[in-house]
């Protein structure tokens, strides 16, 4: 945990950053624009769904808040691109670093109109801006590419470095973002996305189960 002298703010900052990410899937399955075939989903429905595991990243994070109910309330079940949907997340901690992981799973027509609502989405409430483009990454040892960038947001008077990663399929996406109460604003430039992108394939192999 960070310190005691940090801790009220940095889990008042890891808050936002989870109302960032809700509000990024609230643009992804509210969107009217930009919606694409319904090609992307299974004849045979959801193949996927995602859970909120007591640790991640192979145990580097412990679980600290379940906020699957709040954004289950929050985000629409029916869009213009997603359908019959369910939120799943979590907030997490690993010694000085806070992360954030929030799913959607359902019926997802287009995947990649998903990531790209979501990614804008994470920018609308004004407080929060692109530090470094997203761009796709494979994961080193190989995998379905994940989308990452780096964006930096203004959170109680502090700038806050905020990496990113988002990977969606016909039946399921999630946003991973992670803080570190040790360098708040370290520069975006500086951040490892393959790094970053790796650790986020290895949650997706941890969040991501099939239905059944």
């Amino acid at each position: 945990m960070p310190p005691k002298r940090n801790g009220g703010k940095t889990w008042g900052i890891l808050g936002a950053v989870a109302g960032v990410l809700v509000i990024g899937t609230l643009v992804s399955t509210a969107a009217r624009n930009g919606g694409g075939s319904s090609s992307g989903g299974s004849d045979d429905g959801p193949r996927y769904r995602i859970t909120v595991p007591q640790t991640l990243a192979g145990g580097e994070y412990k679980l600290a808040k379940d906020i699957s109910q709040q954004a289950t309330e929050a985000v629409p079940h029916d869009g213009a691109n997603e359908h019959n949907i369910k939120a799943a997340g979590g907030q997490y901690s690993s010694g000085t670093k806070s992360l954030v992981m929030l799913g959607l799973y359902g019926v997802i027509d287009d995947p990649e109109t998903a990531i790209e609502h979501s990614i804008n989405g994470m920018t609308r409430d004004g407080k929060t801006e692109v530090a470094v483009e997203d761009k796709k990454f494979t994961p080193t040892g190989g995998g379905d590419s994940l989308t990452c960038g780096v964006d930096v947001r203004t959170e109680m008077g502090q700038k806050v470095t905020l990496p990113f990663c988002i990977w969606a399929d016909s039946s399921a996406s999630a946003n991973v973002a992670e803080t570190d109460a040790s360098d708040l604003s370290k520069d975006p430039q500086s951040v490892d996305l393959q790094e970053f992108a790796d650790k986020a394939a290895k949650i997706r192999s941890e969040v991501r189960k099939p239905v059944g």
